[in-house]
């Protein structure tokens, strides 16, 4: 099936090369979902990690003569996708907005504790400085392993090992300070 699937994008990786439209949608819509949940991890807006994912596209296609194979495309994709996200992150200072309709319906959880953790997880991991953030989402989101982070970022894996140890650590830290509060602020 992998094979099928790698022979299928190289084919359409050299169409889009010569400028054919449906090969260039067949690769976008291949990595469209890799790249928009890169963004909106980082992020944490759906509007802007769209625009983003747009732009990354853009980009791709403005460059499509330098790519060489299925494998360097991803490889490419996430390391434009990884350093657009930092780049918007520095140029608006970002803070994290939602959309009115981007909020949930109110309804009844069935376990309403996993959902407190997990928010509070979702901004916990969001006020880690940006390459901690960008490491931490690559390993457990984009389930990339040290040494697929070290390329994509160009870094040692040592690197990546120390950052994600130290990142996870400070989120330890920040989770039992923030749970410490609200038992004390629940009681």
């Amino acid at each position: 099936m992998e094979a099928q699937q790698e022979g299928r994008l190289e084919a359409a990786l050299g169409k889009a090369a010569q400028g054919d439209q449906v090969g260039f949608a067949e690769i976008v819509r291949e990595h469209q979902g890799m790249v928009f949940s890169i963004a909106y991890h980082f992020l944490r807006n759906s509007s802007l990690a769209e625009e983003l994912a747009q732009e990354v596209f853009l980009h791709l296609y403005q460059n499509l003569s330098s790519i060489q194979s299925p494998a360097h495309l991803k490889y490419w994709l996430r390391r434009v996708a990884v350093h657009r996200c930092i780049d918007q992150s520095r140029r608006q200072k970002f803070r994290q907005e939602v959309a009115l309709e981007e909020i949930p319906e109110p309804a009844i959880a069935s376990s309403s504790a996993d959902l407190m953790l997990s928010e509070r997880l979702q901004k916990t991991v969001a006020s880690l400085p940006e390459r901690q953030r960008m490491i931490v989402i690559l390993r457990y989101q984009e389930e990339l392993g040290p040494a697929e982070i070290a390329e994509v970022l160009k870094m040692p894996v040592n690197t990546v090992k120390s950052t994600l140890n130290r990142s996870l650590a400070e989120l330890r830290k920040k989770l039992a300070r923030s749970f410490g509060e609200m038992k004390y602020a629940i009681f």
